[in-house]
Order: C-alpha cells, then structure tokens, then sequence
C-alpha cells in the first residue's frame, strides 16, 4: 500500500487537530511557514512516496537488519549492486542512490554512529552530520522531499530522546538556513509507539505553534526568550566523519550485516499518525 505525501499530515494540521499539543516551553520564536513543511508520519518507510527517503545503513552500504534490511529487501538486487560501486561510506556520512522498485525516487544512506557514553559529544556530531549531509544531498539533487528514520536508535543504541532532540534542532536549523526553503517536505518517520510519543512531546519545542507564548528556555539568549539562529548558519560545509573508536568489539560497532537486532516488547501499530492508509509492517528486528 503506498502513501503519498498528500496522505502524511505536515505538523501544522497535527497542532490544528490536537496531536500536538504546545510545549511549556520553547527552543525557538513559532514561524508558521515551518508548520506546513515539516511532518511526523508513524509506519513504514518503504511505502512512501516521495522524492527520497533516508535508509540507516552501515558502513558496507550493501544491507542489514531493520530498517536498512526492508529497504534493500523491498528495492531489489538493483539496489545491492548500485552500492557496491560507492565504496561504503564512513559514519556520518550520507550517499544517494536511486530507488528501484520503491514509490519513492531516491534513497539517501546515511551512516549512523554507534552510541557511547565516554564519547556524547563526538557521537551527537556524528550523528548532526548524518542529518546534515542528507538534507544536502536531497538540495542538491533538486528534490523536494525527505523522509528520516530515527537514525542510530536501533542495535547502534541512541537513546531515542537525545537523538530527536538532535534530529528536531539540525532540521529547524536547515529551515532556517539560506537553502531550507529548497525542500517542500521534511519527514520523520516513526515506528513504534514509544517513538512517535517522544516526537509528539519534542516537536512542539523546536516548531512551536503560531499561537504559541513566548516562554524561557535553555537555549535562549540572555532575556530568557527562545531564539532563532543567524541566517548565515552554514549548514552546506560537512564536517569531516570522524570515526568510532569505542565499541568496537561489539556486533554494531563492527558493522555487521546479519547482527541480531533485538525485538521490540511494544506491538507497533501499522498506521501513520492520523493516516487510514495501512502501512506494511517491517521487520520485527527493528532499526540501525
């Protein structure tokens, strides 16, 4: 069953029908032409259609388990053999393809760090870079749509909270940026339950409803107001990857391609978020 992008609900209707609900307090000043380009969609990537969707892979690039399995699974052996002329592809790093026997047109693979607790800091940026170098590469192809995974929140072990706060800041940044308005839709796609809520709570802190008050909040500026980044925030220059040197002699940190993903507790529902359109369901290993 295919889901178009006129079936996925932008953040705007989901404030209009009560799915999102305003924040106590918000990171940055409500724009309400970011409403109608940013979505929270709960199913199956592989269905949508759309000008690209965004696979978590590792390094190989040639397949896995989860979400990086179904794509490959569901795109076909064309698939496989494209990636094998790009060499893989380092963490943080992202890599375009076509999509083969998917609705959408693309596929962006992007390479997600290995979660640490001795080394927050570079993984966060890693993990900025994967968000990043996507959103560019989807500029710089001329398409209009991405789809995100909850990068990292499978078998490599990021917390799903740190990393929506990580996914939810770089995007509003892009908004904001000189080539934000480039991309009609940005999308994050969620799975389970659990996911979807933690989208749901943090949304409204980095796209605040147009009706929103203005309240403190961390990382606002001295007058205890939210805030807007500069608009020269250069969000084209991609950091160079930096590799993971902790982990690694573990499955995820080496990558493996038929690691055992461990098996959600949580029944996912196979309904977008506000959607009737059934979404197939995935693979019960879950996401890289």
């Amino acid at each position: 069953m295919v889901v178009r992008l006129a079936d996925i609900k932008t953040i705007g209707q989901l404030f209009q029908n009560g799915v999102l609900k305003a924040a106590a307090k918000h990171r940055y000043n409500a724009k309400s032409e970011f409403l109608d380009r940013v979505s929270l969609f709960q199913g199956d990537i592989t269905v949508m259609e759309v000008d690209s969707i965004v696979n978590a892979a590792n390094r190989s690039l040639l397949g896995g388990g989860g979400v990086d399995g179904a794509i490959h699974a569901a795109a076909g052996r064309k698939l496989y053999e494209e990636c094998k002329t790009l060499n893989g592809a380092e963490t943080g790093e992202s890599k375009i393809t076509s999509a083969y026997r998917l609705p959408s047109k693309h596929i962006i693979h992007t390479v997600g760090p290995v979660y640490s607790r001795s080394d927050v800091e570079n993984r966060e940026r890693q993990l900025e870079s994967c968000y990043r170098t996507s959103l560019n590469l989807a500029v710089e192809h001329n398409l209009k749509h991405i789809a995100f995974p909850s990068v990292s929140t499978g078998i490599y072990g990021y917390p799903i909270e740190d990393a929506t706060h990580v996914a939810l800041d770089l995007v509003r940044r892009f908004c904001e940026s000189d080539v934000g308005s480039k991309l009609d839709r940005i999308i994050f796609v969620v799975w389970s339950n659990k996911d979807k809520q933690v989208y749901e709570t943090l949304i409204p802190e980095y796209f605040p409803s147009s009706d929103a008050t203005q309240t403190p909040s961390a990382s606002g500026d001295s007058t205890g107001k939210a805030t807007d980044p500069p608009p020269s925030d250069d969000l084209t220059a991609i950091d160079p990857p930096a590799s993971d040197s902790t982990a690694t002699t573990s499955a995820a940190a080496s990558d493996p391609q038929t690691a055992e993903v461990p098996t959600s507790t949580e029944a996912p529902r196979t309904t977008a978020t506000d959607v009737v359109t059934e979404a197939r369901p995935l693979p019960e290993s879950g996401s890289v």
